[in-house]
C-alpha cells in the first residue's frame, strides 16, 4: 500500500500510518483479495473502472462495502463506500427501461428531454440539465427537468470558460463525476508523493476532490451537491448532464453506476438518431447528384446550367442566394455580392482547401472586410468546383439578428477573489442578453456534409465535361490531320496538273503573249470548276451550270449563239474538272477558228442519256469558216480527245467537217449521280464586260496582297484597265501608311494576310468612305462579311472581268 487517504480509519478501523507498506491481505479477507485481483485482470484499458458490489472485506465483520478498482499509472487505486443492504444491486434492471423510453424519440430535442426526466427520476437531484457544447465550445441548455418552485435554466448559454480545458479532458475520459456536499472538507492522501516521487494521478477516481475554482463556482449558484455525466459521441465531447441539488445529497454507488451506463446508452441512441438524420441528408444529396447527373449530361459547362445547380442546391440546403465563380465570370441568383465584392471574397477562398467545402456563419471575423457586407451578406457555403483556376459555386445567407440568453455577463466571466491573485467564478448567475449581429444561421453539420458530396458531384460533371471536350477535341485534330492530308493530296494534284498545263500549252503557241493569254483560260477554267463543286460541299454539280459558266466567261456577248439541248446532269467531283478543261478548249477553239470565230456561227450543244446511263455530249458547230483538219495534234485537241477516254474511261470523237467541228462525249454513269430537267433560262443574260472595252477612268486603286504574283498581275490587270495608279501592300501596316498618303478611289484586300487580316484597314477605309472588295482563296464566303455586311467577295484566282467590273461597278458609287 503506497498510498491511503486519511479517512480510511473510517472504514477499516486501522490508521493511515499502520497501513503504509503493508499488504492487502493484512488488513483485507482473502477472498475480497482474490474477487479484486480477478477485476485487475478485466480492466482492458488505461481508463478503463471495474466495480464490486456488497463484498465484504474486513476479516469477521459483517459490513458490506462497494468497491470501484481502476490503474493509475503503474499503481491500482481501490475506493471504498459502505454498502446499504436494503439498496438494490441489480443496477441493470434500472436502465433497461430508461432506454426503452428515450429509445422512441424522433429529435434530438424529443431524446434530450426525456432523457433529462429518466436521470432525475433515477438520482431524485433538484435540476438535471441536457448541456450541449457548440462549436465554439460555449454551453446551452437544450433540456431540461427540475423540481417545483426552482427556477428554469432551460435556453441558457455557458461561455466556454466556465469549463476549463483541463476539466474537458477529464470529462472525456472520466464520465461521471460526483460532489456530494460542496462545503464538505477534503480528505487529503498519505503519504502526498510515492516512492518514486511522484503524485498519484487521480483522474479516474469517483472520490477525488474537484477544483476549489469549481467549488465556489457552485457555491455562487446555491449549489450544495451536483453530478456531472457526460455525453460523448464517438470519443468527442457533445455535451453534459449537468445535476443540481440544492441540499448534500450522497448517492450511493450502484445509483450512479447504472446513471453512467444510462448515459453509456443514451450516447448511443443519440449517434444512432444523428446518423439517421445524416442518412436523410446524404440520401437527398444522392438523389439531386442523381437528378444533376442526369439534367447536366448533355451540358458543355457548368455556367449554362447554373439555374438547375443553384435550384438544386437551394432544396437542400437553406440559402438566400446562390453565386457561381466560373473561369473569371461572376453569375448569381437571390441575395449576393455584386461581382467586385465577390472578387475580394474569392481571394479570401483561394486561402482555404481546396479539395474541401467552406463554411462560415461569421464572415466579418473570418475574413478582413467581411463586416462591410452585413447585413446583406453573413454567412457563406463555398464548394470549390475546380483546383486551378479556382472555381466556386457559393451558398450566402444575410445576418440573423437574434438574441442569446447568457447565464451571467459572458463577457466578464471572472473576477480576482478570495483565492488570492487567482482567477475566481463570476458570482451572478442571472439572465443577461445579447443581441448579435453580423452572424447567419449556421450550417449544419449534415448540411456541410450535402455540400460535400454536391461538391464531388459537381467536380465529376466538371470531368466529364472534360473528357467529352478532350474526345471532341481528339475527334477534331483526327479530322483537321485528313483535312490537311487530303488537301495537301489535291494541292499536289493541282500543282502538278498546272506544271502540265505549262509544259503542253508551251508546244501550242507561238508567242509569250499567247502563252499568258491560253494559259490563264486553262488555269481559270479549272477554278471555275473547283469553285462550282466547292460550293456544293465536294458534291455531284451541275453539268449545264459548268457549260454556261465556262462560255460566258469565254464568250459574253456571244454566249447566247449557243443552245443547249437535254437534261442537266450532276457530275461526281472527279470528272469535273475533267470535263471543265475539254469544255474550255472547245470554246476556245470555235473562238479563234470555229463558228463562233465570225458574227454568223452558232453552236448546238445537245445533252443526252444513254440506255445504260451514261451521259452523251453532242457538239456541232455550224455557219461559221470552212473546218479543215489540223496538219498537227496540240495539246488542246488533245484534252479534247484523249483525257475522257484516259482519265474516265469514256469515248471522245472528232470529226471536222466542212459544215463545222463535230464531237461526240461519251462518259460513264460511274461518273454521273443524276439527270434531272434543266432550271427555267433567265429572263435575260447579264452581259459581261471585257479586259480593255471600257475607257472608264477607275482612279486611284489600293491592292493589298501578300502574295506577289497575284499581287503584280492584278497590278497589270488594273492599270491595262484605265486605273490612274495602283498601290500594292502586303501587310496591314503598309496598307494603313498608303491609306493616309493616298485618297483611294477602291480598294482590293485580301482577307487574309499571312498572320493577321485585313479587318483593321477595311474599317479604316470604311471611316473615310472609300469602297473595297474583299479577295479570298477559300470556297465560302469571308469570315469579314458579317462584320462588313454587303462587300462584294471576289474568290481567287481572279477572273479578269469579273474582278474589273467589281472594281468599276463599286468605284463609281458615291461615297459616303
Amino acid at each position: 500500500v503506497c498510498h491511503v487517504s486519511e479517512n480510511v480509519s473510517e472504514f477499516l478501523d486501522v490508521s493511515p500510518d499502520d497501513m503504509i507498506g503493508r499488504p492487502l491481505l493484512d488488513f483485507f479477507a482473502e477472498d475480497a483479495v482474490h474477487q479484486i485481483r480477478g477485476r485487475l485482470a478485466q480492466l482492458d484499458g488505461p481508463d478503463a473502472v471495474e466495480r464490486l458490489f456488497g463484498m465484504q472485506i474486513l476479516p469477521g465483520k459483517e459490513t458490506l462495502f462497494n468497491a470501484g478498482i481502476h490503474a493509475s499509472g503503474r499503481k491500482y487505486v481501490i475506493e471504498l463506500e459502505r454498502h446499504t443492504p436494503e439498496q438494490r444491486s441489480d443496477y441493470t434492471s434500472y436502465v433497461r427501461p430508461m432506454i426503452a423510453r428515450v429509445s422512441k424519440a424522433t429529435t434530438v430535442e424529443k431524446l434530450c428531454s426525456i432523457a433529462a426526466r429518466q436521470i432525475k427520476a433515477l438520482i431524485g437531484f433538484d435540476r438535471v440539465m441536457v448541456y450541449r457544447f457548440a462549436e465554439d465550445e460555449s454551453g446551452e441548455v437544450i433540456a431540461e427537468a427540475v423540481s417545483p418552485n426552482v427556477d428554469s435554466f432551460l435556453g441558457l448559454h455557458y461561455p466556454a470558460t466556465d469549463i476549463p480545458q483541463q476539466a474537458r479532458q477529464l470529462y472525456r475520459r472520466n464520465m461521471l463525476r460526483i460532489i456530494s456536499d460542496v462545503g464538505e472538507e477534503p480528505s487529503p492522501l498519505i503519504p502526498q508523493r510515492g516512492p518514486d516521487g511522484e503524485l498519484l494521478d487521480l483522474s479516474m477516481s469517483g472520490l477525488r476532490a474537484v477544483s476549489p475554482i469549481h467549488i465556489e463556482y457552485l457555491k455562487n449558484m446555491g449549489v450544495e451537491a451536483s453530478l456531472s455525466i457526460s455525453i460523448l459521441r464517438r470519443g468527442k465531447l457533445w455535451g453534459l448532464f449537468a445535476c443540481h441539488h440544492y441540499e448534500p445529497r450522497v448517492l450511493p454507488y450502484e445509483i450512479r453506476s447504472a446513471a453512467e451506463l444510462f448515459a453509456e446508452m443514451f450516447s448511443f441512441v443519440l449517434d444512432q438518431l444523428l446518423n439517421d438524420e445524416a442518412v436523410v441528408h446524404a440520401n437527398q444529396a444522392r438523389d439531386l447528384h442523381d437528378r444533376l447527373m442526369v439534367r447536366l449530361a448533355g451540358g458543355q459547362n457548368l455556367r449554362e446550367h447554373f439555374s438547375t445547380i443553384s435550384d438544386a442546391l437551394l432544396s437542400v440546403i437553406p440559402a438566400d442566394g446562390v453565386a457561381a465563380w466560373i473561369e473569371g465570370e461572376y453569375i448569381t441568383t437571390g441575395i449576393t455580392p455584386n461581382k467586385e465584392e465577390f472578387g475580394k471574397i474569392a481571394r479570401f477562398l483561394n486561402t482555404a482547401a481546396a479539395s474541401q467545402v467552406y463554411a462560415t456563419d461569421k464572415l466579418g471575423d473570418a475574413m478582413a472586410g467581411g463586416e462591410d457586407l452585413n447585413p446583406r451578406v453573413a454567412g457563406l457555403l463555398a464548394l470549390p468546383v475546380s483546383r486551378t483556376p479556382r472555381d466556386y459555386i457559393v451558398l450566402f445567407r444575410q445576418e440573423f439578428t437574434k438574441h442569446v440568453n447568457w447565464a451571467g455577463n459572458p463577457e466578464k466571466p471572472v473576477t480576482p477573489g478570495p483565492n488570492g491573485m487567482r482567477l475566481t467564478p463570476r458570482k451572478s448567475f442571472e439572465a443577461w442578453q445579447e443581441t448579435v449581429h453580423g452572424q447567419s444561421e449556421p450550417w449544419t453539420t449534415a448540411q456541410k456534409a450535402a455540400a460535400e458530396q454536391l461538391r464531388i458531384t459537381l467536380l465529376e460533371v466538371v470531368l466529364r465535361m472534360s473528357d467529352a471536350a478532350n474526345v471532341e477535341r481528339s475527334r477534331a485534330n483526327e479530322r483537321q490531320e485528313l483535312l490537311i492530308a487530303e488537301l495537301n493530296h489535291r494541292v499536289r494534284n493541282i500543282l502538278n496538273l498546272v506544271s502540265g498545263l505549262i509544259g503542253q500549252t508551251s508546244h501550242d503557241v507561238g508567242s509569250i503573249t499567247e502563252f499568258s493569254n491560253v494559259l490563264r483560260g486553262r488555269v481559270q477554267a479549272l477554278a471555275r470548276a473547283h469553285d462550282q463543286i466547292t460550293q456544293q460541299q465536294w458534291g455531284p454539280s451541275s453539268l449545264r451550270e459548268l457549260i454556261t459558266t465556262e462560255l460566258n466567261a469565254y464568250f459574253g456577248p456571244k454566249s447566247d449563239r449557243v443552245i443547249i439541248d437535254g437534261p442537266d446532269a450532276l457530275l461526281q467531283p472527279n470528272a469535273f474538272g475533267t470535263l471543265a478543261l475539254v469544255i474550255h478548249d472547245l470554246a476556245t477553239n470555235s473562238a479563234k477558228y470555229g463558228a463562233l470565230s465570225d458574227s454568223s456561227g452558232s453552236i448546238s450543244l445537245k445533252i443526252a442519256e444513254t440506255h445504260d446511263g451514261a451521259l452523251s455530249i453532242a457538239w456541232r458547230e455550224r455557219g461559221g469558216p470552212a473546218v479543215q483538219a489540223p496538219t498537227r495534234q496540240g495539246f488542246g485537241s488533245a484534252i479534247i480527245q484523249k483525257s475522257i477516254p484516259f482519265e474516265l474511261r469514256g469515248t471522245a470523237d472528232i470529226r471536222f467537217e466542212l459544215t463545222g467541228l463535230e464531237v461526240d462525249l461519251t462518259i460513264p454513269g460511274s461518273h454521273v449521280q443524276s439527270f434531272k430537267e434543266p432550271e427555267a433560262p433567265a429572263a435575260e443574260k447579264e452581259l459581261i464586260t471585257r479586259p480593255g472595252n471600257s475607257e472608264t477612268d477607275i482612279g486611284d486603286v489600293l491592292v493589298v496582297e501578300d502574295n506577289m504574283i497575284i499581287a503584280l498581275h492584278a497590278e497589270d490587270l488594273l492599270v491595262d484597265a484605265g486605273a490612274a495608279s495602283v498601290t500594292v501592300c502586303a501587310s496591314v501596316e503598309d496598307a494603313l501608311s498608303a491609306i493616309e498618303r493616298t485618297q483611294f478611289s477602291i480598294a482590293l484586300l485580301d482577307v487574309n494576310l499571312g498572320r493577321e487580316t485585313s479587318a483593321p484597314i477595311a474599317m479604316k477605309l470604311s471611316e473615310i468612305g472609300v469602297p473595297f472588295l474583299f479577295a479570298t482563296g477559300y470556297g465560302d464566303a469571308s469570315v469579314l462579311s458579317a462584320q462588313f455586311p454587303g462587300t462584294p467577295i471576289i474568290k481567287k484566282p481572279y477572273q479578269d472581268h469579273e474582278l474589273l467590273k467589281q472594281v468599276r461597278q463599286n468605284a463609281a458609287r458615291p461615297r459616303a
